[in-house]
Parts: C-alpha cells; sequence; structure tokens
C-alpha cells in the first residue's frame, strides 16, 4: 500500500495546510485539510482509516497531538479541504479538544492543521487498510479507533511531511 500528497512537496508540508494557511476554526485551527490518495490497498479492503499525528509535540505538551483521525473511508482519495465537508467518512477527535485548548470535541472532529510552537516538527498520516468498516461516532477517540481496528488491520502505510515553525 503507498500514500502520497500533492499537499507534500519535497518532503514538506506546503504553507496552506497550517498556521500560515488563511483558513481558521474560532481563529486557532487551521482547516484547510491535506489531501491525499491511497494506492495498491490489500485484496480484501472494505475501509480505511487514517490518523494523522505529530510526535514532535511531546517535548512540547506532553503527548503526541492528534491533528486529524478518521475512519470508514471507503474511497482511494481525500481531496484538498475536504474534511470540513465530508459527510461520507467519520472523523473523531483531535488534540484540539484536549487539555490545552480545551474546544468542544464534537466541534474540533476534523482536520486541524499544523501548528508547531518551537521548531519545525514532522508530521505522520497513517493510513490503515481494514477488512470491515468500524462502528464509530464522530467525535470518537483514536483509542476508540484502535480498539475497534484490532484484528481488521489488512496493511498500513505512513507518509511524513515537514512543516516548519
Amino acid at each position: 500500500m503507498k500514500i502520497s500528497s500533492t499537499g507534500i512537496v519535497n518532503g514538506k508540508i506546503e504553507d496552506r495546510f497550517g498556521k500560515r494557511g488563511n483558513e481558521f476554526f474560532e481563529g486557532k485551527i487551521a482547516t484547510r485539510s491535506l489531501p491525499f490518495k491511497i494506492e495498491a490497498a490489500p485484496v480484501g479492503t472494505r475501509s480505511f482509516a487514517f490518523v494523522l499525528e505529530d510526535k514532535d509535540a511531546v517535548p512540547v505538551c506532553g503527548y503526541s497531538w492528534i491533528h486529524w483521525v478518521g475512519a470508514n473511508l471507503t474511497r482511494g482519495e481525500v481531496a484538498e479541504n475536504e474534511s470540513r465537508m465530508a459527510t461520507d467518512f467519520v472523523q473523531g477527535a483531535t488534540s484540539w479538544s484536549g487539555l490545552i485548548y480545551k474546544m468542544d470535541r464534537l466541534a474540533t472532529s476534523f482536520y486541524g492543521g499544523m501548528a508547531p510552537p518551537d521548531k519545525a516538527h514532522v508530521y505522520e498520516l497513517h493510513v490503515y487498510a481494514l477488512d470491515t468498516l468500524l462502528e464509530l461516532e464522530p467525535g470518537f477517540y483514536m483509542n476508540e479507533l484502535y480498539k475497534q481496528m484490532e484484528g481488521h488491520i489488512l496493511g498500513c502505510a505512513t507518509l511524513k511531511g515537514v512543516y516548519d515553525a
């Protein structure tokens, strides 16, 4: 399985997908979502789940920052800026609803772009090919995703990109 994104050029995530973009939710969260394409999915794939995370956030806030999490994607491509409008896959809670910003969990269950406060961070988009659809509601937590994926992962691929501070 392979993941690609037209929003990552030469290993760098383009400015419009993070804090240097021009589309924001409540003045804080960059909402122009990163496009991605999935190719060569394993035979038997019924859906995809994905997690966009920033492990470089651990020294800053104490945990890996979750920027986007989704499940029950039944197509091989997500268009640029589709997160806020998508109705054919379910999206879960991001770290924007966590301890630091304390925003509403459902209101922030969509793409929340890059905003590294200290230095360039590496962002990882993990895509999982699954043999089933998951029973998740909007605003689900990432741990619920991983629990439901157990025993159903046919393949996984990761795409990385850097966003400068």
